[in-house]
């Protein structure tokens, strides 16, 4: 499975808050510059997770982004959920494939998938923030 772009910024995103010191802010500015990624792209992810409450944004001039709950409270596996689209592992409708009836391939590739989400599900965002991540943040930011 490989992740789409909004899931893996929304990881990036999540792992860069989870390093702010405690009632410290960032902005999407911020985020930008520091992972290269487009100030739309960041506040489309932004806002979904400001909507999942796993992010808090205060408006205003002093304002900005920080975690909105604990880094340990936010499994992986939550957020590809929520940041995929879609968690089919193949289409077989559009267009529809002739061997659909008979084929194992789908069933095969959701069992693998329940269990690779299973695994993320044992980790959190809290479990990918130690002192490294913590140095390569600084130095980019």
């Amino acid at each position: 499975m490989q992740l789409t772009k909004h899931t893996d910024y929304a990881f990036r995103i999540l792992i860069f808050l989870a390093t702010l010191e405690k009632d410290k802010l960032t902005t999407i500015k911020q985020l930008t510059e520091s992972f290269d990624i487009s100030k739309s792209h960041t506040m489309k992810i932004v806002n979904k997770l400001v909507h999942q409450n796993w992010v808090k944004a205060t408006r205003g001039k002093n304002g900005g982004i920080q975690l909105g709950i604990a880094a340990s409270e936010i499994s992986l596996k939550e957020v590809v959920v929520l940041m995929e689209q879609t968690l089919e592992p193949v289409n077989c409708d559009k267009p529809l494939c002739a061997l659909k009836t008979a084929c194992q391939l789908k069933g095969i590739l959701l069992q693998s998938q329940e269990q690779y989400l299973s695994h993320l599900g044992k980790f959190t965002i809290g479990d990918l923030v130690n002192s490294k991540t913590i140095d390569v943040i600084r130095l980019i930011s």
